[in-house]
């Protein structure tokens, strides 16, 4: 047997129909409840339309609460700062004759390094000239070609 499909109008007249059978259901309950207690059938299905009273405040009652949360507040913020120092010390400033001393170091380091530099620039260098003039000189040397070889050489 094939299942029915569901549509939107079959979904709506089920909800529709469920709802109808819960009502019934709830004012069975409610005659039930009714007799129970002997008083009157209230109905349970709308408790919105009872009518209970809200409790107010007076304004006293909030400016009381207001000041004890307020209380509350800075003795919460107090124990999160820290404990004030006693006097703080003065910012140390360094002298003018220190200060020249630090830049006359400074001023000998960076020549130091700059000298070291172009040194190890020179090496390279002259290790270079060194390895050029050793092979030159391990080299056999190639003799001139004669003039008359040198005429047939160019002819040929």
């Amino acid at each position: 047997m094939p299942t029915p499909r569901l549509t939107p109008e079959l979904i709506a007249a089920a909800i529709e129909g469920y709802e109808s059978q819960r009502a019934r259901i709830e004012q069975k309950v409610a005659e039930l409840r009714a007799i129970l207690s002997g008083g009157p059938a209230e109905s349970a299905a709308t408790p919105e339309a009872s009518t209970r009273k809200r409790r107010r405040m007076s304004a006293a009652g909030r400016r009381a609460i207001a000041e004890a949360q307020r209380k509350r507040w800075a003795k919460a913020r107090k124990a999160a700062e820290p404990a004030p120092q006693e006097a703080a010390k003065p910012k140390r400033r360094i002298s003018q004759e220190g200060m020249k001393r630090i830049i006359a170091a400074t001023k000998k380091r960076w020549a130091a390094v700059r000298a070291a530099k172009a040194q190890q620039e020179k090496a390279p260098a002259k290790k270079a000239a060194k390895k050029a003039a050793k092979t030159a000189a391990n080299r056999p040397q190639r003799k001139a070609p004669a003039p008359a070889q040198a005429a047939t050489e160019a002819a040929g």
